[in-house]
């Protein structure tokens, strides 16, 4: 009789134990089974024109939200107007390159904490026939190329939109002690991808960043007449707008996203994008 009870009860443990690890291993498998975008709410991503022409995002922001089931919203324009819209409460974190403003706009209690993320670099592209001559005189010194540019008036291409590439073009002049004006001077007012197509209609010149460009090439006739000046380093920031700028900001998905893109993994992802066997950025996060 004592037998049959303790098989019973020998029975009734393994169920138990088999029951709980049934659970268990069900649970671990939909835990990592990926979560529908939108299931678990949405962020507003504010970045620049560059990130997106790249096509970087189209391939990492599926994998945050497979994970983490948060849709990301880009909103793709120049750093200037992303940090203005950061301010204004309309958008939830930010991807965008002027490290500077970057600083500021968290020491004016905007952000909650700038990180590095990535960097690539600046180029100076222009027409193969190169009539400033660039890639022979300048073809690493950008304020040498800017100021051949202006000295013979050749066809030069500005954003002027505020973003983080008219930001480095401007500093760029400015160091040339230029002022550029003229019929020469085109300002676009528009994006990376838009200002380069603008510039290989023109056969003009322009700054652009590398992955851009890189993006591009195959669709346009414009080559690289000046690179790997230090003054051309381009380092990528992300911040979380802070929430207690309206009660519309998504805090904890904004906190989701600046703690994936920092990851290891993410910036695996990042190091790994290639275009034509070059890769477009450099991850740096925590470096």
């Amino acid at each position: 009789m004592k037998k049959k009870k303790l098989s019973v009860k020998l029975g009734v443990l393994l169920l138990s134990i088999f029951t709980v690890l049934f659970f268990t291993a069900c649970s671990q498998t939909a835990s990592d089974e990926p979560l529908e975008a939108g299931s678990n709410g949405e962020i507003i991503l504010a970045t620049t024109t560059s990130t997106q022409d790249s096509g970087l995002l189209e391939v990492i922001l599926p994998d945050f939200e497979a994970k983490t089931g948060i849709a990301v919203k880009v909103v793709a324009v120049g750093t200037g107007k992303a940090l203005e819209m950061g301010q204004n409460g309309e958008a939830d974190v930010l991807l965008v390159h002027a490290k500077s403003q970057e600083e500021q706009f968290v020491a004016d209690g905007y952000g909650v904490e700038r990180f590095d993320v990535m960097y690539n670099d600046f180029v100076v592209l222009g027409p193969g026939t190169d009539p400033a001559q660039v890639k022979t005189t300048a073809a690493e010194d950008a304020t040498a190329a800017f100021t051949q540019i202006a000295n013979t008036q050749s066809t030069f291409v500005s954003r002027d939109d505020k973003s983080g590439t008219n930001t480095k073009e401007l500093a760029i002049w400015e160091a040339a002690g230029i002022t550029p004006t003229g019929d020469w001077y085109i300002k676009t007012g528009s994006g990376m991808g838009d200002t380069i197509t603008v510039t290989n209609e023109k056969l003009g010149y322009t700054l652009a960043d590398r992955a851009t460009y890189l993006n591009m090439k195959d669709n346009i006739d414009l080559e690289v007449v000046c690179q790997g000046d230090p003054l051309l380093f381009n380092q990528y920031g992300i911040i979380a707008v802070n929430p207690s700028i309206n009660d519309q900001i998504n805090a904890d998905g904004a906190q989701a996203f600046v703690d994936w893109i920092l990851s290891d993994e993410t910036q695996t992802l990042i190091g790994q994008y290639e275009v034509g066997g070059e890769p477009l950025f450099t991850p740096n996060a925590g470096q």
